[in-house]
């Protein structure tokens, strides 16, 4: 008697829950209904979207590498039909004598830094590279170049020196590029080193690098500037400039074209003819006008 009891009490008792789940169920809308199955539905598929985002992964992945091999085969394809510059080291020299270093600002020297590195990073990429001194490197410029560019003791073609530039090559072949010297330079001697002095110094010093030529008692010249050029700046140009003119007469064979591929705009240089007269002033005197009174004055300074 006792197990029919159970029996009736357990039989009740699962009457009681389908029973609730019906009457759960009937109380759902249809719109509940259909969430809840949907519901069911996206947490049975689980697994499979997770499989399928892999896939999709991994399909992308080959793409992308097959991508990049196409990019690379056509970078290789046009390495091979751009024609490359064929590199002809020079023999001339070029020496930036660095011994104005207690005559500058550390704010100029570090201006002169920065002019070097452009020479280097010039030369490295010229046509016709020079053999590359930088001559009496001691003071606030050794110790600019240690603090801001330690990888200089790592530079690659180029010597430098310690000592006076007039100990590291003969006398006879150096020639000091001054634009106080008398004297212009028409062609440049591969067998010459050519001196740029290393001075930043905003006319402070005029004539230095002159005199300290005619001391030592070597060459001396300046370059063609007026001969090509009229600018309505000052005519000094920076330690570079010097450099990558010269670089540049090597490539072109023409002073002009040199001067105009290398000076900065800001400098205002204007062709000038065989009688120094610019294209303006030519159109000026052939109409028989007078000169613009507000064009600033040509002022003679160093080059």
């Amino acid at each position: 008697m006792a197990d029919d009891g159970e029996e009736r009490e357990a039989s009740a008792q699962q009457h009681g829950e389908n029973g609730d789940a019906a009457a759960e169920s009937r109380a759902l809308s249809k719109r509940q209904r259909k969430k809840l199955l949907k519901q069911q539905k996206w947490e049975e598929d689980r697994e499979l979207r997770k499989q399928r985002r892999k896939e999709r992964k991994q399909q992308r992945r080959i793409q992308r590498q097959n991508c990049e091999e196409e990019e690379h085969g056509d970078d290789a394809q046009s390495a091979r039909k751009r024609p490359r510059r064929e590199v002809t080291p020079s023999s001339l020299r070029l020496v930036v004598d660095c011994g104005f270093d207690s005559l500058m600002l550390i704010k100029d020297v570090r201006k002169l830094h920065k002019q070097i590195q452009r020479c280097y990073a010039e030369n490295r990429r010229a046509v016709h590279p020079v053999q590359f001194y930088l001559t009496s490197l001691g003071g606030q410029l050794k110790q600019s170049m240690d603090e801001k560019d330690k990888g200089w003791v790592n530079w690659k073609d180029i010597t430098i020196k310690t000592e006076h530039y007039s100990e590291v090559v003969a006398k006879g072949d150096l020639v000091y590029l001054t634009s106080d010297s008398p004297n212009v330079l028409e062609e440049l001697d591969q067998k010459k080193a050519y001196v740029i002095g290393g001075l930043v110094d905003h006319n402070h010093h005029k004539g230095i690098t002159f005199e300290r030529a005619k001391e030592l008692g070597i060459d001396h010249a300046q370059l063609p500037l007026s001969s090509f050029v009229k600018m309505n700046s000052r005519k000094v140009l920076a330690v570079n400039h010097v450099f990558e003119i010269i670089l540049a007469y090597l490539e072109k064979h023409s002073w002009q074209e040199a001067f105009f591929t290398v000076l900065p705009q800001r400098k205002g240089a204007v062709a000038v003819d065989q009688d120094g007269a610019t294209a303006q002033e030519k159109e000026e005197e052939d109409s028989g006008s007078e000169p613009d009174p507000d064009t600033p004055e040509q002022t003679e300074t160093r080059t």
